[in-house]
């Protein structure tokens, strides 16, 4: 996405610049941002002016912002605006008759209005909103037809995007050879349609993840991305019913590329993917796609000669057509290639810049085959290549496929002359892919297959290779000590072996070996015992001085004290036996020496002094238990990354060099921050969680760049000296009593935890803090200045017996579990807040005088329990406070109101407020369970809220419906056991109900909005968190023979902190975005629901899934007008 500006010089004159003409020709949408003073700019108007006169000829959208302006001012040219035109007027410009059409015509289009007055939204969240529209706008119109400027797959696009169409195409297989275009092709389609849906995951290369990664490591990526948080599933399917639910409640895309076994699909579990979810699996096998439960197989068909002809093209001569005097050489390769898009692309850019002879030669070699297979014309382009070139694939295919760039260019380097320079030319022969944003190097599995199949033809004995690979090869030549000086690589899946006995020579014969790749896949990280190698009674082995690449899980042996590092790049140890890795004084020379990894070695004790690797970018010693102390380190310049995490006898503070921006020392045994600590000035994050350190060194303080310090749970007593440069600190669970922030310390520091902890003390002046996290400590007074900048305070389960004085800042405020029993709150305090928790609190009086949206006063209360009127208000979580008796003049659109388990509440009202004036709220959780003291008012006013929200909700919906994949959702539930007949016109006794649907008498279309009511006794809940609420429902057309089949579920989405119980019978009222749907002349609906009640045990294992009676039920049908989709005045 290109974003075009204008610059101040535009200010000198009313006529737009070339370069912006051109900019606003060239762009598919303007935003314009209407403030104050724009009309008074000559070029602000001319450039208003001519982006809606494109507007009304091309097509362009034009999206406004309101900024600090009314809308019907600039309609009608009034307020500061009138002055402008008067003053252009004066002037006499002829343009400005157009200028004030064009300003009129804008005013009229719907966008964004900004107030900014102290009830409206930050600007941060409008910024968010205008983002995302502008994307979403985007996608679905001018970039859907970027994908038909790929050659040749236009058509089969088609048709897989009319199979997405159809329901009961849910599992769409693309079936073709290899080099075909099936990731391509999907890639393309997934490009165009994953805005359509609530999340979307592109899993690229399954079969070679499948091997390398393990299935729970790849499945595990993928519900990460869908569920945007992570996920660790460890079993073979997905048993977590929460996981499930999650899943079924998402409508998602999902790519699954490459996949060879039909296993694969289900192991991902797409069968829990929530309706309307389309999965697309590319395959070479068309039995995998079958046997996988595939709907609809789409075979990926090969390019047509003209298709074949422009592709080849692109990559021949950076045209869509050949030049004249090649059109019949072009056309031979065309044939040659038979329409595969890979072998197009590699033989287009061989040919590039060559001449008509070079072109003739490479015919003659083609000729040689009767009729060339894919593979001949791709190792006809490998033959070409030089030496360091033809190595460098080698290497890439058998070895690093799938590495950062970077790392193999920086191996490489170290083996070849110019390797920087032959990954270039081979990524330019369309040999190599590197992806830029994440610098990656890609192959195609048939280039691989080809440079593997180049080293077997090497020598029909495996040892004289140049480069092993299989399990079965390898473990031959090194079980029997065959290896000579041919092999110069060797790859190893150590999960394939069993047993291997090694010796101190098994590796002298091969002196020309650069690469040892002995792996584990993630999946077998837990599962590979030490006996995958047998040390044959000795504490190290002979390695060759080659070697450049060490990587060797599970390393056997007690020391690499038989090897010379001197040529070594990269060494990785990872969960070996070793002790120590050579002596101080065997080597110095290693300024090859980019990485060491030796995590998890358990047994490693020490570190050697590395005096020679100066260019140490990486020391990976995470894990390593018995490391008691490191050498000094900083002299290694270089050293970018240090792990630490985790090695709990470590005791002394690590010296690095000066530049370290990270430190990363928690669960160590380090009793002390030392005063050399003054000389990492460029530190800028210093983590000691859980270690011993009782004492900070005061010339901590004189870091400047330190951001971030955390020494929670560690026995420290004293309140460190930090640097005014620090933003956040973790004192969380210390033994600190004493704490002192004024505005003369530190003035930076935004994010203070002292949870847990022993402070006691008042809080005064917290100068720039913005979180604050007291909880569980001992604070029972806190005055916050009303200047504060304070946004996130948590006082729960403090000994609190008053309401903090809180500043107008604040939007999170948590309070649960205190002994505060009178509150007096006013506007000023309440002004931003946005979420105010009370949960388990003693609090039995609350008073309030607030005027809300400046509509009316709401007098002072005086009543034995809270109630709160604030408009950003967002979440109000007052549940098990047992002695809560009334909620009054709630303000009627808090997303998330809580009262479950207060049993005392008899009263509850809403503020009679107009309708919601933005679209920030998506859903609506409503829970007053086990609130058996409500009266009949009460209950009155929460289901008549509960039917205001859904109206708004629904006409969300009714202004988006071009977007289908927002979510929108009622959850309201209360104690009762009766239905309303004024809200529920349609009811039931069971759990079924069949209604009919009023004709439509208007001439347009309308929607059918249904909203839902269930009674149930909930007693026999086993967890809250899991309960299911499932409608099914149908609609018939007039003449019956037609029906559609719907269904919708919710849950609870219940705060799982704390322990939730129901009893007896409660009352749901439901709404989500699968209850709108375009009316299509029905005539009936028919509605079944369910609520599963699924039941597990103490390992998460489902042990039983069981159903609660719903015992009543009822249906509202709503009717609304439809009207054309446009933005909403936000």
């Amino acid at each position: 996405m290109n974003v075009f500006f204008d610059e101040e010089k535009l200010e000198k004159g009313e006529q737009l610049s070339h370069a912006l003409c051109l900019a606003i020709a060239a762009s598919n949408l303007s935003i314009i941002v209407l403030s104050v003073d724009y009309a008074s700019s000559k070029s602000c108007l001319a450039e208003l002016s001519d982006i809606m006169r494109r507007k009304d000829t091309q097509g362009h959208i034009v999206l406004p912002i309101f900024y600090h302006v009314d809308p019907s001012d600039v309609r009608n040219h009034g307020g500061s605006f009138k002055t402008s035109f008067n003053h252009h007027e004066s002037n006499r410009l002829p343009q400005v008759q157009r200028w004030k059409t064009a300003f009129a015509e804008v005013g009229k289009l719907k966008g964004w209005h900004i107030e900014g007055g102290k009830f409206d939204r930050p600007e941060t969240e409008y910024i968010k909103d205008i983002v995302e529209y502008v994307i979403k706008k985007l996608m679905s119109g001018k970039l859907k037809s970027a994908s038909a400027e790929l050659v040749g797959i236009d058509d089969q696009k088609q048709t897989i995007l009319t199979l997405i169409e159809q329901e009961d195409s849910r599992l769409i297989g693309l079936w073709g050879q290899g080099g075909i275009g099936k990731t391509t092709l999907s890639d393309v389609i997934y490009n165009e349609i994953s805005y359509k849906f609530e999340d979307s995951c592109f899993l690229l290369n399954v079969r070679e993840k499948f091997k390398q990664q393990g299935m729970e490591s790849l499945r595990n990526e993928l519900l990460s991305k869908l569920l945007n948080q992570a996920i660790h599933v460890h079993t073979p399917s997905i048993g977590s019913t929460l996981i499930q639910e999650r899943l079924s409640n998402k409508r998602v895309l999902v790519v699954l590329d490459d996949v060879n076994d039909s296993d694969q699909i289900d192991c991902f579990g797409v069968k829990h993917f929530g309706d309307g979810s389309k999965i697309i699996v590319t395959s070479r096998d068309r039995q995998v796609l079958q046997n996988g439960g595939v709907d609809k197989i789409h075979e990926v068909k090969k390019l047509n000669k003209d298709d074949s002809l422009q592709l080849f093209s692109t990559f021949a001569f950076k045209l869509l057509n050949p030049a004249a005097d090649f059109r019949d050489l072009s056309n031979k390769f065309v044939d040659y290639a038979q329409g595969s898009p890979l072998a197009l692309k590699v033989l287009g850019s061989k040919l590039y810049k060559k001449s008509r002879k070079e072109w003739e030669s490479e015919v003659d070699k083609l000729k040689e085959y009767d009729q060339p297979k894919i593979s001949q014309i791709l190792r006809s382009s490998f033959d070409d290549l030089d030496e360091v070139e033809k190595n460098i694939f080698l290497d890439i295919a058998i070895f690093f496929k799938g590495t950062f760039r970077k790392d193999v260019e920086q191996i490489l380097s170290c083996c070849y002359k110019g390797v920087v320079s032959g990954i270039s030319n081979l990524i330019d022969k369309c040999l190599l892919d590197s992806i830029s944003y994440i610098e990656w190097i890609f192959m195609h599995d048939m280039l691989e297959e080809m440079g593997k199949d180049i080293v077997r033809k090497e020598s029909i004995d495996p040892e004289k290779r140049s480069r092993l690979w299989g399990a079965k090869n390898v473990f031959q030549v090194l079980r029997y000590n065959k290896g000579i000086n041919r092999i110069e690589g060797m790859k190893l899946d150590i999960s394939q072996i069993d047993n291997l006995r090694l010796h101190r020579s098994t590796f002298e014969g091969m002196i020309n070996l650069k690469v040892i790749f002995f792996y584990t896949d993630g999946f077998f990280w837990d599962k590979c015992p030490a006996e995958k190698f047998l040390a044959d009674q000795v504490d190290s082995v002979s390695l060759p001085e080659e070697l450049r690449y060490l990587r060797w899980d599970y390393y056997p042996f007690k020391s690499l004290s038989g090897f010379n590092p001197k040529n070594l790049v990269v060494l990785k140890l990872i969960r070996g036996d070793i002790e120590y890795l050579w002596n101080d004084d065997d080597h110095q020379g290693l300024v090859n020496l980019k990485e060491i990894n030796v995590a998890d070695c358990k047994n490693l004790r020490k570190v050697p002094s590395l005096l020679g690797a100066i260019n140490l970018e990486i020391l990976e010693c995470s894990g390593c238990e018995s490391l008691v102390e490191l050498p000094w380190l900083n002299h290694l310049t270089s050293l970018k990354k240090l792990g630490l995490t985790g090695c709990c006898n470590l005791k002394t503070f690590p010296v690095v060099p000066k530049h370290f921006p990270i430190l990363e020392l928690s669960d160590s045994k380090i009793e002390e921050v030392p005063d050399s600590i003054e000389h990492i000035v460029r530190l800028i994050k210093l983590c000691l969680k859980n270690s011993k350190v009782n004492t900070v060194s005061s010339n901590i303080s004189k870091l400047e760049s330190l951001h971030d310090l955390d020494l929670s749970h560690c026995p420290i007593a004293e309140f460190p000296k930090i640097p005014r440069s620090l933003t956040e600190l973790n004192l969380s669970e210390t033994q600190i009593e004493d704490v002192c922030l004024s505005l003369d310390t530190p003035s930076n520091l935004q994010t203070l935890d002292m949870s847990g902890s022993r402070v006691s003390l008042s809080l005064d002046s917290l100068g720039n803090l913005q979180t604050l996290d007291m909880s569980g400590s001992r604070v029972k007074n806190v005055s916050i200045k009303m200047e504060a900048a304070l946004r996130d305070l948590n006082l729960s389960h403090c000994p609190m017996t008053e309401f903090p004085e809180i500043p107008r800042s604040l939007r999170k405020l948590n309070l649960s579990g205190t002994q505060i029993k009178e509150v007096t709150l006013s506007l000023d305090s309440l002004n931003n807040l946005q979420m105010l928790k009370m949960s388990c609190s003693c609090i039995q009086k609350l008073q309030c005088s607030i005027i809300l949206f400046g509509l009316r006063e709401i007098p002072t209360v005086d009543v034995s329990s809270p109630i709160l009127m604030s408009k950003s208000i967002y979440r109000l979580q007052m549940d098990h406070c047992e002695s809560l008796t009334l909620l009054s003049e709630l303000p009627p659109y808090i997303p998330y109101l809580d009262a479950h388990g207060c049993t005392s509440l008899e009263k509850v009202s809403f503020t009679n407020l107009d309708p919601l004036d933005d679209d920030v709220v998506d859903w609506f959780y409503m829970l007053f369970c086990n609130c058996f003291s409500l009266n009949q008012d009460s209950i009155d006013n929460i289901e008549a809220n509960a039917m205001l929200k859904i109206g708004y909700l629904a006409e969300k919906q009714r202004l988006t419906w071009e977007y289908p994949y927002l979510p929108y959702r009622l959850f309201c539930c209360f104690t009762g056991n009766k239905i309303s007949t004024n809200m529920f016109e349609h009811q039931s006794t069971s759990s079924s109900l069949v209604l009919k649907i009023a004709p439509n008498g208007s001439s347009g279309s309308r929607f059918l909005v249904f909203s839902i009511c269930l009674v149930a006794d909930l007693t026999r809940c086993h967890h809250h968190e899991y309960l299911k609420f499932i409608c099914e429902y149908q609609l018939t057309t007039a003449s019956g023979g037609d029906y559609e089949k719907f269904t919708s579920q919710w849950s609870s989405c219940t705060d799982l902190e704390t322990e939730r119980k129901y009893m007896g019978d409660h009352v749901l009222i439901l709404f989500s975005e699968d209850m709108v749907k375009k009316d299509e002349d029905y005539e009936g609906a028919s509605f079944e629901f369910y609520i599963e009640n699924p039941n597990y045990n103490v390992e998460g294992e489902e042990i039983e899934d069981e159903y609660i009676k719903v015992e009543k039920c009822g249906v509202h049908v709503s009717y609304m007008d439809e009207e054309p989709s446009t933005t909403p005045t936000t």
